[in-house]
């Protein structure tokens, strides 16, 4: 992560926090009367973008649209809907979402395939395009500097709070910023799922660069979080760069490459962890690390199967120090490791050494569990490497929130 390089700080604005970007959000009743439902995001001149999309097979319409337009490497603007997913309805789907970036293009004065586009919210319905269309009318006229926290709250669905974060940071004395605004807090599990994340930057950053740069960040953040590993078919991370900050052009062989690249991944972990701790009906925000493996690859893996179990999340949210469920699931996820060395704690509270139960420390371990975000840790005493997932707990609330979703 960021080394030698202390000349940043976190500052507000979300997604219009980098020059040249302007955000609104606007209420067009989507699925409620009152709600904000349409987003957008719009830069002032052309931006370079990069994306990464969801694994599912199952592809909403809009992220079949944004796939193909991301890869001509340039966009203008986002147009996010929130209240209906728009997949699995055919021919229709894919005109509806071209309409959306049809509508936001005309109310732009751009052309339509410069407008990217994504939506989230129930499967299987038709899309209200009667009043999605006004309503994205009523977003661009509505465009400030002071949208970004709209935005943020146009793309929720069963998200308790809006997310977003910005840095800024100075690279050859010029300040750069990038901020992000995302959703999530069901089916989210790694390798992207129902999440939406927005990021906009006013670096001047090669395309190439950007690519690489996002790749790295997502597989070290949102990559890492698992709420009920369900993977959505609606995901995209984007990233719009539009060279405001008038530094030099970021390349991946300048120096000036993890500068960058390490504050996006800094945005997108921010992020990622404030979808775990949002997730559905959460009580406890989970933290999994792995220490001392032998690679990296075996970190991940291990760290990803310990968040996203569910009888280790049951355990959290009842407040039990179960470490066997832990190391029952280090030991299923595919990582290289010798259980009889690996050490367990909970909040720092040692409750397994050398892969056997220590004496006495039940009362501290529960007395620890009993904290809002519970931090996990597994010492493999194997190598050098470690990695972080995030998760949360799983409720009686979860159940109860998506036994009744589409009512």
């Amino acid at each position: 992560m960021i080394k030698n390089n202390s000349d940043w700080e976190m500052v507000p604005g979300g997604v219009t926090a980098a020059k040249g970007f302007l955000a609104s959000g606007a209420a067009a009743g989507i699925k409620y009367k009152e709600k904000k439902d349409i987003a957008l995001i719009f830069s002032e001149v052309e931006a370079r973008v990069a994306g990464m999309f969801t694994t599912n097979k199952v592809k909403a319409a809009p992220v079949l649209v944004t796939m193909e337009r991301v890869s001509h490497g340039s966009a203008r603007a986002v147009v996010a809907n929130s209240g209906n997913a728009n997949t699995c309805n055919g021919e229709q789907g894919m005109q509806d979402a071209r309409a959306m970036g049809s509508e936001a293009a005309r109310s732009l004065g751009i052309p339509e395939e410069s407008v990217l586009v994504a939506s989230t919210g129930a499967i299987g319905l038709p899309m209200p395009m009667e009043r999605v269309l006004p309503g994205i009318a009523e977003a661009a006229s509505a465009l400030s500097k002071d949208g970004g926290g709209p935005a943020a709250e146009a793309i929720m669905t069963t998200d308790t709070e809006s997310k977003e974060a910005a840095v800024s940071f100075s690279i050859n004395g010029k300040k750069v910023t990038i901020g992000a605004t995302a959703k999530g807090s069901g089916m989210i599990h790694p390798n992207m799922a129902t999440m939406l994340c927005f990021i906009t930057t006013d670096a001047a950053v090669e395309l190439d660069c950007l690519k690489e740069a996002l790749r790295y960040a997502v597989d070290r953040s949102f990559n890492m979080i698992t709420v009920d590993r369900d993977t959505s078919t609606n995901d995209m991370v984007l990233v719009l760069a539009n060279a405001q900050a008038a530094n030099e052009e970021i390349t991946v062989q300048s120096k000036d490459y993890f500068i960058f690249r390490d504050h996006l991944t800094r945005i997108c972990s921010h992020l990622a962890q404030a979808m775990a701790k949002d997730g559905e009906g959460a009580t406890k925000m989970i933290e999994a690390q792995v220490i001392n493996a032998a690679t990296e690859a075996d970190a991940r893996l291990a760290a990803r199967a310990v968040a996203g179990s569910n009888l280790v999340k049951a355990a959290i949210f009842g407040e039990d120090a179960n470490w066997g469920r832990i190391l029952c699931a280090a030991g299923y996820s595919g990582a290289e490791f010798n259980p009889d060395t690996a050490d367990v704690f909970l909040n720092g509270v040692k409750v397994a050494e050398n892969g056997c139960s220590l004496a006495g420390c039940e009362e501290d371990a529960a007395r620890a569990l009993s904290e809002n975000k519970v931090h996990i840790l597994i010492d493999f005493k194997s190598g050098n490497f470690e990695a972080t997932a995030w998760g949360c707990d799983l409720t009686y609330n979860y159940v109860r929130i998506n036994a009744h979703y589409r009512t």
